[in-house]
């Protein structure tokens, strides 16, 4: 799996994991100012690895 960060057309930084086939399995969802808290976001996420999985 591949984490990737962009601009978007609105000029917001934004990123997406991608599947080793290429398809996206997660996305930011939101844009951001700043290109620190887009990759801040992406390590949130990546340390979110033991995180519980609960249904609701």
């Amino acid at each position: 799996m591949t984490y990737y960060y962009y601009k978007d057309d609105k000029g917001e930084w934004r990123w997406r994991l991608n599947a080793a086939d290429g398809r996206i399995i997660a996305d930011s969802g939101q844009g951001y100012e700043h290109l620190s808290d887009c990759l801040d976001d992406i390590r949130l996420v990546k340390n979110s690895k033991d995180a519980p999985v609960v249904q609701i």
